[in-house]
């Protein structure tokens, strides 16, 4: 069975989508830490990042630098933290989050019910910055 990332990969789920190439995906978390919060996948679906082959992984990194670029120049953040938790959706992926301060990537206090047009304005954003 697809995971909730394949198919909003796919659209058949809506999904704010930033950016994706052949391999990778990119796009705003539902539940963000901070507006802006981007989550980076591969398509191929694979339960765990570090089972990813170097090449691959090296790859969804090598993405991952060029959406926090983007993701830095539209929310105008100090930094663009990232984390690996993976244990919410068996798909590997990447969290990026705009950060000002380290209390900002605090999972435990995430947006509470994320504006839709906000959510639509920063997705925007951040693609026209790649």
């Amino acid at each position: 069975m697809a995971t909730i990332f394949t198919k909003i990969i796919q659209g058949e789920i809506p999904g704010y989508i930033v950016a994706e190439d052949e391999r990778f995906c990119a796009f705003l978390d539902a539940f963000p830490v901070q507006y802006g919060h981007t989550l980076v996948v591969p398509k191929r679906e694979e339960n765990y990042l570090f089972d990813l082959e170097d090449a691959e992984l090296s790859e969804m990194i090598l993405f991952a630098k060029k959406v926090a670029a983007a993701i830095k120049k539209a929310t105008s953040c100090n930094r663009v933290g990232i984390a690996v938790m993976g244990l919410e959706v068996p798909h590997a992926h990447i969290h990026l989050i705009p950060i000002q301060k380290e209390k900002d990537m605090d999972f435990n206090h995430k947006v509470p019910n994320p504006d839709p047009e906000k959510m639509k304005e920063m997705a925007a954003a951040i693609q026209s910055n790649l």
